[in-house]
């Protein structure tokens, strides 16, 4: 990192910026440290991006999305004011924060141990943070969550299935947190929803301060894409148009247009490449508990593990030796921690190949 420059507003100075996952180019590597899919999208899409290219990309694309949010509408029995689509989830939330949680005075409640590109959203934005610890199974202590909302908050955020955990909410916890701040919007982040946990798009209509948030990074294979989008009833909507038309009046390109109504129409495929990962997940948690590993629970395309006998960092670094990519967070409740993306069956018996060289060896 470089020094500080004297042309910074005093703002950029004190940003902690988001660490994305490693993206090396090393040959044969095995890369599960990313939650990427381990499958290549829909022909569907491939076909629909090359028609747009020749279409041509001398106009600007259509600012307001339709397409994107007509195809969200068709899949989750939604009109298509009730979705907001954007560059990837990530801008998404971005526009959330700035829409819904610059509250003074309030706090916008998150979980200790969630998707760390919150905290960042936060200090951009000037968010008081609430954190709020996970019990001692690393889950999202409901009860406790919704006492600190009921006295007063700016919102809360809340990834389901969680990052890094994995582990998900039952509708009737999202319900409570809902029921205990009615005047502040609740965000639930569902970009790993598809991998095995419960929506809570079925609860739009009741609640208005509701907002849900997906991806096509994961379950539709599209992260080099950069799609997101939002639901919600029409003022959230609106709010995020608002953010956005003053930040960014064109936000998806042609390209992406095309692909994402593509891969959202392809139900077929969409089927097929979740069950895999979820066949592939239930099988390598079968084998790392057999390698004594402590797997949580997941509803992800990625499994939270740790072993008693192995430090986390220890065996990132063995693993990377051996050309096999895993994340490992220093943070310090969940620092003897591996989060293993899910890849091809072959990919991940190239996972447990190694860690079983890797004890034999010690």
């Amino acid at each position: 990192m470089t020094a500080p420059s004297l042309f910074w507003s005093p703002l950029v100075a004190t940003l902690h910026p988001y660490v994305p996952g490693e993206q090396p180019r090393i040959a044969g590597l095995v890369k599960l440290n990313t939650n990427e899919n381990p499958y290549p999208p829909s022909q569907a899409v491939i076909d629909a991006i090359t028609q747009a290219a020749a279409d041509g990309l001398e106009r600007y694309p259509d600012p307001e999305s339709l397409a994107v949010r007509e195809a969200v509408a068709r899949r989750h029995g939604l009109t298509v004011d009730q979705v907001f689509a954007g560059n990837g989830s990530d801008e998404v939330l971005a526009h959330a924060f700035q829409a819904f949680f610059c509250h003074p005075g309030q706090a916008l409640l998150v979980p200790d141990i969630t998707y760390s590109f919150y905290r960042v959203y936060a200090q951009l934005y000037g968010i008081e943070l609430g954190v709020m610890p996970l019990d001692e199974g690393l889950c999202v202590d409901v009860p406790a969550l919704a006492a600190r909302a009921a006295q007063g908050c700016a919102g809360i955020v809340l990834a389901n299935p969680n990052a890094p955990t994995g582990q998900g909410l039952p509708l009737a916890d999202i319900e409570t947190l809902l029921q205990a701040c009615p005047d502040r919007v609740v965000l639930v982040d569902e970009a790993y929803v598809d991998f095995g946990g419960t929506s809570a798009v079925a609860l739009l209509a009741r609640y208005p301060n509701l907002l849900v948030v997906h991806t096509l990074s994961k379950s539709r294979a599209l992260a080099g894409l950069r799609v997101g989008f939002a639901m919600g009833q029409a003022p959230l909507i609106d709010g995020l148009t608002r953010v956005k038309d003053s930040f960014n009046s064109y936000p998806l390109d042609r390209l992406a247009t095309a692909g994402a109504v593509a891969a959202l129409d392809d139900q077929a495929w969409f089927d097929r490449a979740c069950a895999a990962v979820i066949a592939s997940r239930e099988q390598l948690a079968q084998q790392l508990t057999a390698l004594g590993f402590e797997v949580l629970p997941s509803q992800a395309n990625f499994l939270f593990v740790r072993h008693p006998a192995h430090d986390a960092a220890r065996l990132a670094a063995a693993l990377r030796e051996r050309a096999v990519l895993v994340r490992h967070f220093s943070q310090a409740r969940i620092a003897q921690y591996l989060r293993i993306s899910i890849g091809t069956p072959a990919q991940c018996d190239r996972l447990v190949s190694a860690l079983t060289e890797i004890f034999k060896a010690v």
